[in-house]
């Protein structure tokens, strides 16, 4: 038996800025959290991370020979994976349009604006909601998770659960209340 010690988790996900006061990166960091309608802080900093450590890979290979086997293998294979999550256009096939992501690239990605600029919300925070209350699914899997990266080849297969009143299952708990009202109590099947 592995003691857990072993099995812990040494990555870090969040990465807190250097200056905790510095009042530009404040407003800005809050203007994203309104905008993408974001829990907290801890969101735009785990954001700003995935983009930190792909600008890193870039720059590490960026410094190698062109011909270089490494950079042009993990070079190729980093761009690939943008493009495949939709952060990078497809025309952009160079390692130097990595160094210009900005975190709103990767805030556009999240389940949670998918839903909201589809409009099956009315708002990004309505988004949200939504997810958590697991009546958006992607595909044919339930997704509860705002933060979702959603892919290009996921993005037209976003739509509500089965199981959600929204997409055409068992209605609410208030609608069959009042349905039920409507019927004078005439339904028994749905009593609970």
């Amino acid at each position: 038996m592995p003691s857990i010690k072993s099995l812990r988790n040494y990555g870090k996900t969040v990465q807190t800025p250097r200056r905790p006061f510095e009042k530009e990166r404040l407003d800005a960091e809050l203007g994203l959290i309104g905008t993408y309608g974001l829990k907290n802080k801890r969101e735009v900093w785990r954001t700003r991370l995935v983009l930190t450590k792909a600008r890193k890979v870039a720059r590490e290979l960026l410094t190698l020979d062109e011909k270089d086997e490494r950079r042009l293998f993990e070079g190729a294979a980093l761009v690939r994976r943008l493009h495949r999550l939709g952060v990078l256009d497809e025309s952009k096939t160079q390692l130097d349009y990595v160094l210009s992501l900005k975190t709103e690239d990767f805030l556009e990605r999240r389940l949670q604006t998918r839903v909201w600029r589809m409009g099956m919300a009315k708002s990004a925070h309505h988004a949200r909601v939504l997810i958590r209350q697991r009546h958006i699914r992607v595909r044919n899997q339930l997704v509860n998770v705002a933060s979702y990266l959603v892919r290009v080849d996921s993005q037209k297969h976003i739509d509500y659960a089965l199981t959600s009143p929204l997409g055409g299952g068992r209605p609410g708990r208030l609608r069959r209340k009042k349905d039920a009202s409507e019927n004078g109590g005439e339904d028994d099947e749905d009593q609970d």
